[in-house]
């Protein structure tokens, strides 16, 4: 059974029931420094494509294709694969928390990784 798998924001401050955090997006976010994210570590490796996030452009009317083609990215490559099953042993190993910079984490990869590990 894998333990809980949230999504916040990076800009928030740390929680001690984080667990690992773990920054999901490709490009570091603006203002924050490494000390003040606090994270255990940065998968870039399965962020969306430079393509599919400029498409998306977090147009709450595109999540759901959005969501589709960013589950068909992570298939298709070895990296996203390797990344997708590292994060799967995080899951398994405490509670894991996806960090994005994006202003609405439900509507972001982060929650598309989090349905993926959770079985959603």
């Amino acid at each position: 059974m894998s333990a809980p798998v949230r999504i916040r924001r990076i800009y928030d401050e740390p929680s001690t029931d984080d667990g690992a955090r773990v920054l999901v997006d490709r490009l570091w976010p603006r203002g924050i420094s490494k000390e003040r994210a606090a994270l255990d570590e940065w998968c870039k490796t399965v962020a969306p494509s430079t393509e599919l996030r400029r498409w998306y452009a977090h147009d709450p009317a595109r999540f759901d294709e959005f969501d589709r083609r960013y589950r068909a990215e992570l298939e298709s490559g070895d990296d996203q694969t390797a990344g997708l099953a590292h994060l799967r042993e995080l899951a398994t190993d405490g509670v894991l928390t996806l960090l994005t910079a994006t202003k609405d984490p439900a509507l972001s990869e982060a929650e598309v990784l989090r349905r993926i590990l959770t079985g959603g």
